[in-house]
């Protein structure tokens, strides 16, 4: 061999050696953030505040999850968490869960002042809280635009965990939109950046030092998993917070499903854009109007509509009164519908149901149903124009199966009306092992309806 092809051969060992003790030894292309957050917290720590929250007798429960004293009594609780100033004037963003039920505020600053401070407007819907204190001239966190954030991007946690102020963690964004209470306004930003009780109204922060999400809550079930409101949420309604107190918006009353291809062939659709209606609210401007269940919106007024998410954030951008043009798909036709909109109430409290033992076995599906009789309906309070069966045990494993549960009421099978045992087997019985059964189901409490796509895996 020659000695030009040797040292060509132990350069390139050479080369690659130190690119590995780069990598492995901490070196610029190591994993981690393309630059140091130090210089951004350092920067905008100032701008986040400790919030001290004196919640009256009769606060509602889920103050909660920051909350020093977990005593059920009536008396006063004191809760804590954290927020951040968004304009000069003392004006600072929090959560509405922080502040909902307010005897007294305090609000400390990272110069260690304390200040009194009052709730200037609060969005139960979105978790979102406004707060003032009498200072001028506060350092800000300017806020950046969250719709551009990427799955894998570094973000930077700033709040007061567990008493622990202006603690800072770091982590990526680890998916988008998700959903948590509310499947008409949730859109979390989720992420392995460490969020503890605390936490909560404290800014999530991107490389540029713009605030892009508020966090808001932790996974109690696993680890690395936070959750922060997008700060284009609070874009949207700030201004309102700051001179009404509340958030007016426009409401259809519809509940959405999202369109898949199974869908999409089960109603003919021919392109996969639009808003699925998978029920209606008896009496709101939707149920006027004349929309219909598996109704496809495509437009509101002319603007588009590409999937619930976006019909959401359209109908409610509108205030309440507004006339609206829906262009919508039914059964394969064009048909333009005239709504005139509500305004939206707030978000009601969920209630758990309690699950029972039921008997071993199931049908196709691996579902224990039984009639609806007349005092399972009052028991689960069930309205009187609901007809189905009810999920008295969910005891297979096919795939699809897993969002129901005890006491929901199976009213379709692949959109065939189910309101007796003989018509929901009858429906069973016409399907065979790997077939897609679309189940449309009501559920009491929390009271909603949703469409469960479960696959059959075999005749029992």
């Amino acid at each position: 061999m020659s000695r030009a092809v040797v040292a060509l051969a132990f350069g390139l060992v050479a080369s690659v050696s130190a690119l590995l003790g780069m990598l492995w030894g901490g070196g610029g292309m190591a994993p981690g953030p393309a630059h140091s957050f130090a210089e951004i917290v350092e920067r905008l720590n100032p701008a986040v505040v400790h919030v001290t929250v004196v919640e009256g007798p009769h606060a509602a429960a889920q103050v909660e999850e920051d909350s020093e004293d977990d005593d059920s009594s009536a008396g006063p609780r004191r809760g804590e968490g954290s927020g951040f100033i968004v304009d000069p004037r003392g004006y600072i963003l929090t959560n509405h869960h922080l502040v909902v039920s307010p005897v007294r505020i305090r609000v400390r600053l990272a110069d260690k002042r304390e200040l009194h401070a009052r709730l200037v407007g609060s969005d139960p819907n979105t978790d979102l809280a406004l707060i003032k204190v009498d200072a001028d001239e506060l350092p800000v966190i300017p806020l950046g635009n969250s719709d551009q954030l990427r799955v894998g991007d570094w973000v930077c946690a700033i709040g007061n965990p567990l008493t622990f102020d202006h603690t800072v963690t770091v982590g990526v964004v680890s998916s988008k939109g998700r959903k948590i209470w509310d499947a008409s306004f949730d859109a979390y930003i989720q992420t392995d950046a460490a969020i503890n009780p605390g936490n909560s109204g404290g800014p999530l922060l991107n490389m540029a030092g713009e605030a892009v999400g508020i966090n808001a809550a932790v996974s109690t079930e696993g680890q690395g998993i936070g959750f922060a409101i997008p700060i284009n949420v609070a874009r949207d309604i700030l201004e309102q917070l700051r001179t009404k107190g509340h958030v007016s918006r426009g409401y259809l009353g519809v509940q959405l499903q999202e369109l898949d291809p199974d869908l999409e062939k089960l109603l003919g659709l021919h392109q996969p854009n639009g808003a699925l209606v998978l029920d209606v609210v008896k009496g709101s401007s939707g149920d006027t109007a004349g929309l219909k269940r598996y109704d496809v919106i495509t437009a509101v007024s002319g603007q588009k509509i590409q999937d619930g998410d976006h019909l959401i954030h359209s109908i409610s951008a509108k205030p309440p009164g507004s006339p609206v043009t829906l262009s919508v798909l039914r059964d394969g036709r064009e048909v333009a519908i005239q709504a005139r909109l509500t305004e939206r109430a707030e978000s009601p409290e969920a209630v758990g149901l309690v699950s029972e033992k039921g008997p071993p076995g199931g049908d196709v599906l691996g579902l224990v149903v039984k009639e609806l009789g007349r005092k399972m309906r009052g028991e689960l309070r069930i309205p009187a124009d609901r007809a189905g069966v009810v999920i008295r045990e969910v005891v297979g494993l096919s795939p699809g199966i897993d969002p129901l549960a005890h006491g929901d009421l199976i009213v379709e099978v692949n959109r065939k009306p189910t309101p007796d045992l003989a018509s929901y087997r009858h429906a069973l019985a016409a399907l065979k092992p790997g077939d897609v059964a679309l189940l449309f189901v009501y559920r009491p409490r929390p009271e909603s309806t949703l469409l469960v796509k479960a696959e059959v895996e075999g005749k029992p």
